[in-house]
């Protein structure tokens, strides 16, 4: 047998292998719990839920001091320097802010606990109790992660508050919890400033920024507020220092609020111990995630996919380099044309997204290959398609060589747009699309962690194992938690359905925050505590376990709405399947009880609507003209119909007429929330006049 053929052989056997192991992998089992009958899993790995990987630490203040100690001369916090700060302006007259900004400035471990500790005495000698509360409410930076862990070392509650968040709900946050202290940017001073009148306990503002906004001066001349910054802050505790009082793990370490899809927001009470866990479950399955890796942090603080993520990475003794959504690659909006954005600038090799992110990275790079067209659109599309099949699980998809070869000559330059290096990517907040993910994983050559879970359970609940090529699910339970699934007759899910169980989803574990503040009522609708002493959680999804125990996402009860004649409509679960659409952005789904059809409020996609108008010949002055033309109202309703057949939607389920918007939904809209989460009330109340047209 001639050497060319057992090179042919042996790399089909392997592969045959591998995939029959994959196959029959099992990542969760079934386990005997208490509480409310159904069907439980835990992680294959872990026969009880995982409270800490580091032997002797109990809290997150415990944590970071270890790893300070353990790599003291190593790189932690990373920012870069604002250059200049300029301002466009394009033909029509609208001008856009865009910075040059410098290379990483780097503090070490060792720099970021002296830094940590002296603002924690600082904050005790300006006169905030440990009893006290403190709100951070500023964007994602070096400081805010300081300043949490000051607050830390005084054992001191923090409420995160999102930057985005508007006048109602960053009053309602702050009366609700009490908050004295306030630490927060420049920007977000200047909204303090104006609801100052509203708010009942603040007693002192301190900004992270050097320079005070000049509207703040009549409200600290007034006696209201005692206005400080950071850098003076850790200059008294530096000259006054004072011990440190550290939190036990059953301490409140966080009230985090969420962004507020309905209603007010609420604050989740978080321990230390909660957090902990999920800190420590993901530690355990992210491939080879130890002191070498860099972290680019983009994603709101705030929320606690952010703040788990910092958490770990400090924990590990990796370097964290901040960036912004705005600021984050070459082309960003904010980026000076021919200067580099934070991923050029950083190299990360772990990174965490939301799905808006990911499909902004796959939309920029289809734009960048549709434009260039010719020879290299046709080697990119042709070497997509095999890297493709190979994925989908063909042997004679792109493997070995030839994979590499693709890489180096199509896939590198893709791979450069987040600076070449990443190996892993964290994806939460909310449901990938299949087409994302598959795209990802092509043209970045990284696995994408698909994880499930919710504030209250500090973000833990599933997460994707890097072996896991799967698309359309989201993992199995991680190793602090275990998934039960229980019946839901009045949806029709039961757990004894076929060939999965199915049912709502309901989490148990260390990571199974409190309560709410200040909420018994919502706190004892959601969360419950078992004869053995186990918290769940009642997240309201609707999921089912495949054979290996991994977990999908397929409904959501709140979503639910019985039209007219009777049936049911997911709004969650429709608008999951039609979001594929080449020309959706974004869509919200909309049923009226008192009509027999549905109807969509969608987001157009401005490149592919303009590239398939251009196609067909279709003029038009705008996007929003467009938008308007019942050709491209027809072709958009087309592409519904057939992602819903895809998706084997009813058809009282397909929306019957559809409004496309030109302008896309944005937290500072107040149309989604910072976690890029559609808010129905708030879109419906906004366009509550072209539903109506919709139902004429």
């Amino acid at each position: 047998m001639s050497a060319y053929i057992i090179g042919a052989l042996v790399p089909l056997v392997v592969t045959l292998i591998f995939r029959r192991s994959k196959n029959v992998k099992k990542r969760g089992v079934p386990v005997d719990v208490g509480g409310e009958p159904g069907y439980a899993i835990r992680n294959t790995k872990f026969e009880v839920p995982l409270e800490t990987a580091w032997e002797g630490v109990s809290t997150l203040a415990e944590l970071f001091e270890h790893a300070c100690k353990k790599h003291g001369d190593k790189y932690l916090l990373g920012t870069r320097k604002l250059i200049t700060r300029e301002t466009e302006v394009t033909q029509d007259g609208r001008s856009f802010e865009k910075f040059h900004l410098g290379e990483y400035e780097w503090l070490t471990y060792e720099m970021v606990f002296e830094t940590v500790c002296n603002f924690a005495s600082g904050l005790a000698r300006v006169g905030h109790a440990k009893e006290e509360r403190v709100a951070i409410f500023a964007d994602t930076r070096a400081e805010w992660f300081i300043a949490l862990q000051g607050c830390f070392r005084r054992n001191v509650s923090v409420v995160t508050i999102y930057a985005s968040l508007g006048d109602a709900a960053v009053c309602h946050s702050l009366n609700e919890t009490e908050v004295t202290t306030v630490i927060c940017g420049s920007k977000e001073l200047k909204k303090l400033v104006d609801i100052s009148g509203q708010l009942n306990t603040v007693k002192r503002i301190i900004c992270m920024d050097n320079e005070i906004p000049s509207n703040a001066s009549p409200v600290e001349q007034s006696g209201g507020w005692q206005i400080l910054t950071l850098a003076n802050v850790e200059r008294l505790g530096r000259e006054n220092p004072v011990d440190p009082d550290l939190p036990l793990s059953a301490d409140v370490a966080v009230i985090m609020y969420t962004s507020g899809s309905t209603g007010m927001p609420k604050g989740v009470m978080m321990t230390h111990a909660n957090v902990l866990a999920v800190v420590s479950a993901v530690r355990t399955i992210v491939p080879g995630l130890e002191s070498n890796d860099v972290y680019l942090a983009y994603l709101p603080l705030a929320h606690i996919l952010e703040l788990v993520a910092e958490n770990i990475v400090a924990g590990v003794g990796s370097a964290i380099g901040y960036g912004t959504p705005l600021t984050l690659t070459d082309t960003s909006n904010k980026i000076k044309k021919g200067t580099k954005g934070d991923a050029t600038a950083l190299k990360p090799t772990v990174m965490a997204a939301v799905p808006a992110i990911l499909d902004r990275v796959r939309d920029g790079v289809c734009k960048k290959v549709d434009t260039k067209g010719g020879l290299s659109k046709i080697l990119f599309d042709f070497a997509y398609a095999r890297r493709l099949s190979a994925l989908n699980g063909s042997w004679f998809g792109a493997w070995g060589l030839e994979m590499l070869l693709w890489d180096f000559l199509v896939f590198r330059k893709v791979k450069a747009v987040l600076g070449g290096r990443v190996r892993f990517l964290l994806s939460g907040g909310a449901p990938l699309s299949g087409d994302t993910q598959r795209f990802i994983n092509i043209c970045l050559g990284a696995p994408i962690g698909q994880g499930y879970g919710l504030t209250e359970t500090c973000a833990g609940g599933t997460f994707s194992e890097f072996d896991d090529t799967s698309v359309g699910r989201v993992g199995n339970p991680l190793p602090s938690s275990y998934l039960k699934l229980i019946d839901w007759p009045e949806g029709g899910y039961l757990v004894t359905d076929s060939p999965m169980p199915r049912g709502e989803i309901v989490i148990g574990g260390p990571n199974v925050t409190l309560k709410y503040f200040k909420n018994e009522e919502k706190t004892k609708e959601v969360y419950k505590v078992d004869e053995r002493g186990m918290r769940w959680f009642y997240t309201g999804d609707i999921g089912q376990f495949h054979a290996d125990g991994c977990l999908e996402i397929i409904d959501r009860k709140k979503d639910i709405v019985k039209l007219q004649h009777g049936e049911y409509v997911s709004l969650g679960k429709v608008e999951a399947a039609l979001i594929v659409s080449p020309y959706v952005d974004n869509i919200m789904l909309h049923a009226d009880p008192f009509h027999s059809y549905c109807v969509a409020l969608i987001v157009a996609a401005q490149r592919a609507l303009a590239e398939w108008a251009s196609n067909q010949g279709i003029t038009f002055s705008d996007f929003a003209d467009l938008c308007e033309k019942p050709e491209t109202i027809k072709e958009v309703q087309a592409s519904l119909v057939k992602a819903a057949k895809q998706a084997r939607l009813d058809k009282f389920e397909i929306p019957a007429k559809i409004k496309l918007l030109p302008s896309p939904w944005t937290p500072e809209s107040g149309l989604v929330t910072a976690a890029l989460k559609i808010k129905r009330e708030a879109i419906r109340k906004a366009f509550s006049e072209d539903l109506s047209k919709l139902y004429e």
